[in-house]
């Protein structure tokens, strides 16, 4: 369960539980998001909102230091696929690639028409590469959600349902594939259990570079506004 609280100053800071932690974190997300307090289960809430009093001056410079947000409009260069496109209005009545040319119809506001394509983009990469890491682990997928995601890139349950974010087709297609083979690996193994990292290496091999760019370079895909 995921509260808020706001200290001296107005700032809102997110307050969560977690069964994992041993001790208080304090964290700044890259991606523009309120700053994340992580407890304990057991830890009083009261003794983590003095923890982050404490370190309110560190608190606010570190939100000082995050890059700002990117906005989707007219001349932005937006990563689609793992390389930059220079949005561009043209007198079209849909969205096209044209050599490094994201061309977007003139009339209509640039962001919502390209997070629309966006996700329609993600959905046939994600969906073609569900298919393949499921048919070679013979476990069946049962639907695929997307959604704007700012925690995980995807997610599976019990009922072999994944999800995943759509910002996925901004990264580079390998990366967008590690994703869909991490996911599609919980159909067999529903943990992170050395179990379940062999089937990730089996339906994907060396995918240590994947990981470790979305862990590097993923937090900025999160900065880019589609919307006012």
């Amino acid at each position: 369960m995921e509260t808020t609280f706001t200290i001296d100053d107005g700032m809102t800071v997110r307050l969560k539980r977690s069964a994992r932690a041993r001790r208080m974190t304090l964290r700044v997300p890259r991606d523009g998001g309120a700053p994340v307090l992580t407890l304990p289960q057991r830890a009083a809430a009261a003794d983590g909102i003095a923890f982050v009093r404490e370190r309110a001056d560190w608190l606010r410079a570190a939100m000082g230091r995050r890059p700002l947000p990117q906005i989707v409009a007219a001349g932005a260069v937006l990563p689609v696929e793992g390389r930059g496109l220079r949005i561009t209005p043209a007198p079209l009545r849909a969205v096209e690639v044209s050599g490094d040319t994201l061309l977007v119809p003139e009339a209509r506001p640039a962001g919502p028409v390209t997070a629309a394509w966006l996700r329609v983009l993600a959905a046939t990469r994600l969906r073609d590469a569900c298919d393949r890491h499921a048919a070679r682990l013979g476990r069946p997928w049962r639907a695929l959600v997307l959604r704007d995601t700012r925690s995980r890139w995807g997610s599976c349950n019990h009922d072999g349902r994944l999800m995943f974010s759509w910002r996925l087709a901004m990264a580079p297609p390998e990366v967008l594939d590690y994703v869909a083979a991490h996911e599609v690996a919980h159909l067999a193994h529903m943990d992170h259990s050395p179990r379940f990292w062999a089937t990730v290496e089996t339906l994907l091999p060396d995918h240590a570079s994947q990981r470790a760019w979305l862990k590097s370079e993923g937090g900025a895909l999160m900065l880019w506004r589609f919307h006012d």
